[in-house]
């Protein structure tokens, strides 16, 4: 699995004639780290990259707050119905995307929010899978917590901020993990959802630099090296976390 990211890495740093080479060249025999300006300045590879930023931020913002409240409320709150919306709920997860995007679409159009960053980002705020993995997390957490605040007079709302939040930590960055690495990647909504330049997002231009370039499979390589580094640079600084969280869940 780690050869074609080997091959990407290794090829963005030679030239076409080397990257073309049969058999392939793993170590250039010149380094070339040009290739990462040529590539830069080819496309509007910044705009991409606020973008990418931008969306995978706010997404990810939104997607943890909705996503503590509504786990909270499955974990820790009796109400009417709980057990059938949260059967529900799970049950939407069997759905394939690619049978929403029509849906999607149709009420994106109708909103008038098509070409504009709120189709990006406010249809992803929410998300079933966080929402059963945090609640699986606050599961774990002692309902006598609970009692202990009530009786100081702490509130629902303050006592979830408070304490329940700080001891999920490892939990919440699992799922702003998961929700940054899905945004970031994020390319079949994107492309359908926007038709400018400006809008454009990290995948979505190298898809369009790839009908630029052609064959220039360096100069190729070397933009999809820079679209990985963020993700490698998020996953190492929130490892042990990610780690924890999937551990004190249960899924594997």
């Amino acid at each position: 699995m780690i050869l074609p990211f080997l091959w990407m890495v290794s090829t963005s740093f030679k030239d076409l004639v080397e990257a073309l080479r049969i058999p392939p060249v793993w170590i250039p025999t010149q380094w070339r780290w040009e290739n990462y300006l040529e590539a830069w300045n080819a496309a509007p590879f910044g705009r991409y990259f606020f973008n990418s930023f931008f969306i995978a931020i706010t997404t990810t913002v939104g997607e943890v707050i909705t996503t503590i409240l509504a786990a909270y409320a499955f974990a820790k709150m009796n109400f009417l119905g709980k057990n059938v919306v949260f059967t529900i709920l799970l049950g939407t997860m069997m759905i394939p995307g690619q049978m929403l995007l029509v849906p999607n679409y149709v009420t994106i159009s109708r909103l008038g929010w098509y070409d504009t960053y709120w189709a990006l980002i406010i249809p992803w705020i929410v998300s079933v899978f966080g929402i059963f993995l945090l609640r699986q997390f606050f599961r774990t957490i002692p309902d006598e917590l609970w009692d202990s605040a009530r009786i100081d007079g702490c509130s629902r709302l303050r006592y979830l901020w408070r304490i329940v939040v700080p001891l999920s930590r490892p939990g919440i960055a699992t799922v702003a993990l998961f929700k940054f690495v899905g945004s970031w990647n994020a390319f079949l909504w994107v492309l359908i959802m926007t038709n400018k330049v400006e809008l454009r997002t990290v995948p979505v231009g190298l898809r369009y630099f790839q009908q630029d370039v052609g064959t220039d499979y360096h100069l190729l390589m070397a933009a999809s090296t820079m679209a990985i580094v963020p993700i490698l640079i998020l996953f190492f600084l929130t490892q042990r976390q990610f780690v924890q969280g999937i551990a004190r869940t249960g899924l594997k």
